[in-house]
């Protein structure tokens, strides 16, 4: 009813024409939907105008990545070859809350992965906002980087990396040598992401200042000792699965310096 009152004076000149009487009639039934007539008019208040505001910096991320992603499509169709190898692209999905993969369902609690069965990247976009709020790293490039690091993995898919290290994993059963292992592949596809922005910025120029040291902050605050302190507990090695602060950004810069693949053989 408070509703109502506050509708009168709106609805109460719109009667006098039909065009008026029609927006009426479109407000009662909303309002007798369940739904909030003021919002119609765009006086929803706070709820609506959150909404519109998500969906603006999701379109806005949306346009960001999928333009990065063509960069990463462009790099690695030239460089790849240069060590005999195809490039085949993978597919990005961007995603807020959960989603399906063939690698089984995600959600925002698993962070960007890459899933081997149906080379897709996934990208949870709230990923974004915590990295820059509660990790401190913000900024374009920051996030850039995670969507190269990802690609990563799917170089290391066309390479048949990833096959041989699931093998070996399992072969073993120990998980402390398991996850020696993964944090290897996870080093090598911090190199790949630097070798990628190294030859996209001599093919397109994309590093302004300030962006390498976004994309080095951002590495080093998912490092596992780092996510360990955050946590309140000891820092461990043994239970590390994508390597220190330190690794992290040696082997990013390591990739950005040389620019070269064979400068990232972790496995060594």
């Amino acid at each position: 009813m408070g509703t109502m009152m506050m509708l009168w004076p709106i609805v109460k000149p719109l009667l006098r024409s039909k065009f008026g009487m029609l927006v009426v009639g479109v407000g009662a039934a909303a309002y007798f939907m369940g739904y909030n007539p003021l919002s119609l008019l765009g006086m929803g208040g706070s709820a609506g105008k959150t909404t519109v505001a998500n969906e603006a910096k999701d379109n806005q991320m949306s346009d960001f990545m999928k333009t990065t992603l063509g960069y990463t499509e462009e790099v690695w169709n030239s460089v790849l070859p240069q060590y005999g190898m195809r490039y085949k692209e993978p597919v990005m999905v961007l995603y807020r809350g959960g989603t399906k993969s063939g690698c089984g369902f995600a959600d925002s609690a698993m962070g960007p992965f890459y899933c081997p069965a149906d080379n897709k990247v996934y990208l949870d976009q709230s990923f974004f906002e915590e990295l820059a709020k509660n990790h401190s790293a913000p900024g374009d490039f920051a996030q850039a980087y995670v969507l190269a690091h990802e690609v990563g993995h799917h170089i290391q898919n066309l390479q048949g990396t990833l096959v041989k290290v699931q093998k070996a994993k399992q072969s073993w059963g120990s998980s402390t040598k398991a996850n020696a292992l993964q944090v290897k592949v996870e080093l090598q596809a911090d190199c790949y992401a630097g070798v990628w922005a190294h030859h996209a910025h001599n093919k397109f120029g994309i590093l302004e200042r300030g962006d390498v040291e976004e994309a080095l902050r951002a590495a080093s605050s998912i490092g596992d000792d780092t996510l360990q302190k955050k946590a309140g507990r000891h820092v461990n090695p043994d239970g590390f699965t994508h390597g220190s602060a330190k690794q992290r950004m040696e082997w990013l810069r390591r990739g950005l310096k040389t620019g070269d693949m064979r400068q990232c053989n972790t496995f060594k």
